[in-house]
């Protein structure tokens, strides 16, 4: 392979290695414009939008032994990776491009899966990371809660029934 081909190919490379997962969209007649706003929106996120030669991008995922993407890599292709948040990609992505009806997904790779389009939606559909965080969080601390109400609920019975025996004694 020549010395530019090369380059080309450890640089794609060095996208995939940003993140577990790879979309793969067709951006045919998206503006400058539209690029840089769609860039903007994926950097909140920490991901990337990059436009590679579908033979570069198909001699990287073979060499990284990735499903097999070489019947999506017609037409002009771009990638999007990075980040930590596969489904918020995919929100942001989804967004973007329903807004624009312009672009379109190809396909994805999540884990060394391959998923498409509408695989794709799903993912998308998917609370963010934190939300799902933030659900374990309150899941693993809701039996901590029962526990102490009901520990709780025998003393502040006690408590009651003292307190309607003073009332009594008092007369009130």
């Amino acid at each position: 392979m020549r010395p530019e081909k090369q380059y080309l190919v450890e640089e794609v490379n060095n996208h995939l290695n940003k993140s577990d997962y790879v979309y793969l969209a067709n951006y045919d007649r998206i503006t400058v414009e539209e690029t840089a706003e769609l860039r903007a929106s994926l950097a909140e996120l920490n991901a990337e939008f990059h436009v590679v030669k579908n033979s570069i991008l198909g001699v990287a995922t073979n060499a990284r032994e990735l499903p097999d993407v070489s019947e999506h890599l017609n037409g002009p292709t771009a990638i999007i990776v990075g980040g930590e948040d596969p489904s918020g990609v995919a929100k942001v992505i989804g967004e973007f491009f329903k807004k624009k009806e312009k672009v379109d997904l190809k396909v994805g790779i999540l884990n060394d899966k391959m998923l498409d389009k509408a695989q794709i939606e799903v993912l998308a559909k998917l609370p963010g990371l934190e939300s799902l965080r933030a659900q374990l969080l309150g899941l693993l601390n809701q039996p901590g809660t029962s526990l102490v109400r009901v520990l709780n609920a025998v003393p502040q019975s006690m408590v009651n029934v003292l307190q309607a025996k003073v009332r009594a004694e008092n007369g009130e």
